[in-house]
């Protein structure tokens, strides 16, 4: 099969008129999001000498978006995308811009914190994205199916190529290069996303929102949970891995490494688009987590016996079982959640993911700190199953009704 034939499906994607802006604004607002954590860690840093301090200045910031971001997805649902996140994105902006002025000032220390806090606004690009092609292709099951992986693959390549681009900027340049630029990106994508209201799902009241089924109710939770336990499997390989690289000399390839599975996870969610659907939504998530558990199994046996060398595949192996996963359990919630409440539904996945990122980010670290990079491997290999058996058992009673 060329490659013009495997690209199909995503040609015939972007036939609808408009989706071609949006998805470019959306783009250049998404990037920002791997930007703006590595970028205030080198300023701070930069700034006041101290890595525990922008460690605890970007913690806050994560704590603070999960608290306000479902706040304003389901303002989105209810108002509409561009009524609110252009705002919400430029508050998040002045939040940035204020703390490179603090910085800059040298000011107290409870003021970067106060203006971290300020960029918890920052809506859910990738959210608002999906619930467009749900939109679009609401009577199109195939479609969508095209449109979670294409979603799915461009979240790993913002997330490969933000802290990349930040660390160069910061660097290149000056300390607040990467947190000015991520401010510009994200505010002048969110305007050109905005834009195309063509394509922008109508909003729903509070009072036509709905509520969710009863197959809702038992699936929505499941997800939820395995998007906690998927992120602390994120979380915990990147913290260990680059413990692992540093504890043998090569710290510098540790970002290679982890870009390494990132690509991975990036080809495989295109590849898995090209794939026509089978069985219910429900099978189709817990047996891509199961997979995701059984690869988890590689990186700790890879590390122990042959260095980076064997590593570096196992991650690319694990890191192709993270795509099915996650375009999975999107669309999941794509059909468990009322459309009145689609973006705070999303919202709330990643607010999980996030939430078991810094779990698995501080059980890793843990486990580093007292028996080494090594046995540290077996976090993301517990947390994968943790997945799978909550996948698996949450998700039974709800399959017949997929």
């Amino acid at each position: 099969m060329t490659a013009l034939a495997l690209a199909a499906p995503y040609r015939r994607l972007f036939a609808l008129p408009g989706t071609r802006a949006f998805t470019a604004g959306n783009l250049l607002a998404r990037l920002p999001m791997g930007m703006f954590g590595v970028s205030a860690v080198v300023m701070i840093a930069a700034g006041y000498g101290s890595y525990a301090l922008a460690g605890a200045v970007t913690a806050t910031g994560l704590a603070a978006t999960a608290v306000v971001a479902p706040w304003t997805a389901r303002l989105v649902d209810r108002l509409g995308q561009a009524r609110v996140a252009v705002p919400a994105a430029g508050l998040a902006a002045l939040g940035s811009l204020a703390l490179v002025v603090c910085v800059r000032l040298h000011a107290p220390v409870w003021t970067l914190f106060a203006a971290y806090a300020a960029t918890a606004t920052t809506p859910n690009t990738g959210g608002m994205a999906r619930a467009r092609w749900a939109h679009l292709y609401r009577d199109d099951e195939r479609a969508r199916h095209v449109a979670n992986s294409f979603e799915q693959a461009a979240d790993e390549v913002c997330f490969m190529l933000g802290p990349v681009l930040a660390a160069f900027l910061c660097t290149a340049l000056f300390p607040e290069a990467g947190t000015l630029t991520g401010a510009l990106l994200l505010f002048g994508g969110i305007l050109l996303f905005a834009a195309q209201r063509g394509t922008e799902p109508p909003p729903v009241p509070r009072c036509a929102a709905g509520r969710d089924s009863g197959a809702g109710r038992a699936a929505v939770p499941a997800v939820l949970l395995t998007f906690l336990a998927t992120g602390a499997v994120f979380g915990a390989l990147e913290v260990t891995t680059i413990a692992f690289a540093d504890a043998r000399g090569h710290r510098g390839a540790a970002g290679a490494v982890l870009a390494l599975q990132a690509a991975g996870s990036c080809a495989a969610g295109l590849l898995y688009g090209l794939r026509r659907p089978r069985g219910g939504a429900g099978g189709r998530f817990a047996a891509s987590v199961a997979l995701m558990a059984v690869l988890m199994l590689g990186p700790l046996p890879a590390a122990a016996l042959g260095g980076l060398w064997l590593l570096a595949p196992a991650l690319l192996l694990a890191g192709m079982a993270t795509a099915p996963t996650m375009i999975n359990g999107m669309a999941l919630i794509q059909r468990r959640v009322p459309p009145g409440r689609l973006n705070e539904g999303m919202t709330l996945a990643v607010t999980a993911l996030l939430g078991g990122i810094a779990a698995g980010s501080f059980a890793a670290g843990s486990v580093v700190e007292h028996r080494g990079a090594v046995p540290a491997y077996a976090i993301p290999a517990v947390a994968a199953a943790t997945a799978a058996l909550v996948a698996a058992a949450s998700l039974r009673t709800a399959r017949h009704r997929d």
